[in-house]
């Protein structure tokens, strides 16, 4: 199922750029934007509404020394594509946390998230990647940015099927968590179906710096502007619908064609070339963290 703020069909040469792994940025794939209004149609604020602004075709979440806000999708996914847009808090915004992420209910939740650290004026912003399955995250990766994200809107990604999970940034992927669950016992999230989520929220004691760079109230509010929400994905109730019969039949989903088994030569020289450039910091390598490397991190 293919959801936005305004549906649309995709044209047929659609499919010619499916095969050809080129789903996010092929001139058959141009989605229509309608006013924020249509915010309302996907998601609910899940606390702090009065948080929550509407102009034109953006929604903007504030967070002040009162509070910080969040919303949730109306409707849970299992495996697919989401995307949105986000212009970051601009200015000094240290100690402040913009997230886009997708989760699911429960003490024991998967969690896929992308969370926008904020920094001071100057300095570059950071995005934290995390997967947590079964409750258990600790998986985290920042990267730093080949742009200002706080200029103009950039698109956020997480594509999810049953061999990876894969994080875009204007189209380019930046992690993948691949699926080893039957190689090295590692769990992976395929099982609960997730909400798509996003949040803006005051994480002084860890976000900047390690949180030796606190959050500076005499500048807010901090206001982070999303639009362009995007979900193709798989429509799951878990109270109504069989996993199986839904969500989990080969070949039912363009994510589960042969074409996506695997990233292809493309995006592993994004992944290649964002790793030498950007990657400030991978779970995978710290040794003092862990004393013996998570399972996955160990080919």
């Amino acid at each position: 199922m293919r959801t936005q703020m305004v549906i649309s069909k995709w044209p047929l040469c659609s499919l010619i750029a499916l095969t050809a792994m080129s789903w996010l940025w092929s001139s058959c794939m141009v989605p229509r934007v309608a006013g924020c209004d249509g915010f309302d149609e996907l998601f609910q604020p899940n606390w702090a509404p009065e948080h929550f602004k509407c102009e034109g075709d953006q929604t903007k979440l504030t967070l002040d020394s009162s509070s910080g806000c969040g919303f949730g999708s109306r409707k849970t996914y299992l495996f697919g594509l989401t995307s949105v847009q986000i212009k970051l808090v601009q200015g000094d915004s240290a100690g402040t946390v913009t997230a886009f992420y997708m989760s699911s209910d429960g003490p024991n939740h998967d969690e896929l998230d992308f969370e926008f650290l904020g920094n001071q004026s100057g300095e570059p912003y950071l995005v934290q990647t995390n997967v947590y399955v079964n409750g258990t995250g600790d998986r985290e990766q920042r990267h730093s940015l080949w742009f200002d994200p706080t200029s103009d809107f950039h698109t956020y990604s997480l594509f999810w099927n049953r061999h990876y999970i894969m994080f875009l940034v204007d189209k380019t992927s930046i992690r993948v968590f691949t699926n080893v669950e039957e190689s090295h016992g590692v769990p992976y999230p395929k099982n609960q179906p997730m909400r798509v989520r996003g949040s803006v929220w005051n994480a002084d004691d860890w976000a900047t710096q390690g949180g030796r760079v606190k959050t500076n109230w005499s500048h807010s509010p901090f206001i982070s502007s999303f639009r362009s929400f995007d979900i193709d994905a798989c429509e799951l109730s878990l109270e109504t619908d069989d996993i199986v019969t839904k969500c989990g039949q080969l070949g039912q989903y363009w994510w589960d064609k042969p074409s996506f088994d695997e990233l292809g030569r493309h995006r592993s020289r994004q992944l290649k070339w964002v790793r030498k450039k950007h990657l400030v910091y991978n779970y995978c390598e710290d040794k003092l963290r862990f004393s013996e490397l998570p399972k996955e991190c160990v080919d």
